[in-house]
């Protein structure tokens, strides 16, 4: 259930909790475009188990993984990203992709928008997330992994999108995702050692990446991090 800071500051919510409440996926047929590690996908199957979820992956190892899993009838893998969708026109009442926009080749990002448009059937939504550039957790990627240009131009590109009249912007919906993690070794594994990107890290560079991780560790041995996000929940035109 989405949290209101008492701070005044943004709600903290996920992506799961946002779809539900803005698509209301049910009894439809849907796409997740950059599934990752099938996470959100996992909940949305196991909460909607009559929607019809294509999930697709550009990195064949996760992909790989992902087709390991056979305890989600209503989901099926596919190997593939934004920008050529292996989709039949209007084909799906709904698409989601989250946070991976800005892992789109910035050249091909406008063709990811208009494929997304090209899927959808008139009337269908598109929830599309991306992390804001800012917070501490965005500081300690910076030091191997500086996406601000790239999250710039998606954003960019969505605005493209509706001003050319390919969607209606439903909605912007801003919250906070917590982002947790067991120490340093599980962030180093999960975010440094992700199989979708390659990073040039030496020994001094790993070293100045532990020593801003550590002091988000509490008593506990954790550390969490919270992230601003922003949601466009646009509609294709009928």
């Amino acid at each position: 259930m989405m949290q209101i800071r008492r701070d005044g500051e943004l709600p903290v919510s996920d992506d799961f909790e946002q779809i539900a409440t803005l698509l209301r996926p049910n009894r439809s047929r849907l796409i997740e475009l950059g599934c990752g590690a099938a996470l959100t996908t996992r909940r949305l199957a196991e909460a909607f188990p009559s929607c019809r979820i294509e999930a697709f992956e550009v990195d064949r190892i996760q992909h790989a993984k992902n087709l390991e899993i056979d305890d989600l009838p209503n989901v099926r893998f596919r190997l593939g990203g934004a920008e050529a969708i292996d989709l039949p026109d209007a084909a799906v009442d709904a698409v989601v992709m989250l946070k991976s926009l800005h892992h789109v080749p910035v050249d091909a990002m406008d063709r990811a928008m208009a494929e997304i448009r090209r899927v959808l059937r008139p009337g269908g939504l598109a929830y599309l997330s991306e992390p804001v550039y800012a917070g501490a957790f965005n500081e300690i990627l910076r030091l191997f992994n500086d996406e601000e240009v790239v999250r710039r131009a998606a954003f960019e590109s969505i605005r493209r999108a509706v001003e050319r009249g390919d969607f209606r912007l439903e909605q912007e919906v801003h919250f906070l995702t917590l982002s947790r993690f067991d120490g340093f070794d599980e962030f180093e594994r999960r975010v440094m050692g992700a199989t979708h990107s390659e990073f040039a890290i030496d020994e001094a560079g790993h070293d100045r990446i532990r020593a801003a991780f550590l002091p988000h560790v509490g008593d506990d041995g954790f550390a969490e991090f919270l992230n601003p996000l922003r949601v466009d929940l646009l509609r294709r035109p009928e």
